[in-house]
């Protein structure tokens, strides 16, 4: 067969083969510090500077801010590269936030080379001790052939159920291997979609409230859904609020917009979420600063008549 498709891969760097991996998930932009332990990925991004751009930052947290932030906007995994010790500890700021944010990212941190680990080399620490609490995976990737698996993997993690940020260990002698292996397909995220049953309950319980109050939003928000949102509180006559930092899900301007549930919340409004017969929650993680210290809204049940909680669309 003479197909160039099952021919064998020709021999390519590692950290070469990691760019063209990002680069088949759709990455055009990706953000970091550059460190002397994935000097090989960065030969990288300048072999395919015409398609994909590393973003030199001045710190670790700014880098892992700007992918948090570009996770948000896209919905698909904003992408961080830092080098091992305070490069990893310094994002590890922005990662956290993208964990409670539910929005999906990908940390890359180099690390030292194999015939290194386990004798306390310079920089070198335990990164899934370190990064489990605030990750949603931590893995390692040792086998160079097997990159474009755990990259695959990593934006499928990232993006499925409640997004959020993946860490992939780079160690540096591996990304200087030469090895045969190709990019695997994009990776889309599987879409959910509320069933036909749910509906006409919320219906029923839309019927029955007095007090009824919509909480809009977390991650995964597009213009066609805010504008959905925006019809369905306009069909229902619903007051709807913001989530702690996602004042920008509902309209502020718009006649039925109530205001954002969050930190300094207007004592009034506290007071109409506590009173709301029905809480309909769309999107956003019910923590600390959404619920005025589990005051609001109590946990693990709410006094509340009726309260249904759903992710937030997608279109």
């Amino acid at each position: 067969m003479n197909d160039a498709k099952n021919s064998p891969a020709a021999p390519i760097l590692a950290g070469h083969l990691l760019v063209q991996c990002l680069m088949e998930q759709g990455v055009t932009q990706a953000f970091g510090v550059p460190g002397e332990s994935y000097l090989a990925v960065l030969d990288g991004f300048a072999q395919y500077r015409e398609k994909i751009q590393f973003i030199t930052c001045r710190q670790e947290g700014g880098a892992a801010f700007m992918a948090e932030a570009a996770g948000k906007l896209s919905g698909r995994p904003g992408i961080c590269l830092v080098t091992r010790g305070p490069g990893a500890t310094n994002a590890s700021i922005g990662l956290h936030n993208a964990f409670q944010d539910s929005t999906p990212m990908v940390l890359l941190v180099g690390d030292v080379g194999r015939d290194m680990r386990d004798r306390e080399a310079f920089q070198e620490m335990d990164f899934f001790g370190f990064f489990k609490p605030i990750a949603k995976r931590v893995e390692r990737i040792d086998d160079a052939a097997r990159i474009p698996e755990y990259i695959a993997r990593a934006f499928a993690t990232a993006m499925n159920g409640r997004p959020g940020p993946v860490v992939l260990i780079l160690p540096e002698d591996m990304l200087t291997e030469q090895v045969n292996a190709s990019p695997l397909p994009k990776i889309e995220p599987v879409q959910s979609w509320s069933d036909p049953g749910a509906l006409r309950s919320l219906r029923e319980m839309l019927l029955k409230s007095e007090r009824p109050l919509v909480i809009a939003g977390g991650g995964g928000w597009t213009v066609q859904a805010a504008q959905a949102l925006q019809r369905f509180a306009e069909n229902w006559q619903l007051p709807v609020c913001n989530a702690f930092r996602f004042q920008d899900t509902f309209d502020n301007h718009h006649p039925l917009y109530a205001g954002d549930v969050g930190i300094g919340i207007n004592p009034a409004l506290a007071q109409r979420v506590r009173n709301a017969d029905l809480l309909l929650v769309i999107g956003p993680r019910l923590g600390e600063m959404t619920t005025g210290g589990y005051t609001l809204i109590e946990a693990p049940r709410p006094n509340n008549s009726s309260f249904t909680s759903t992710p937030a669309p997608k279109s």
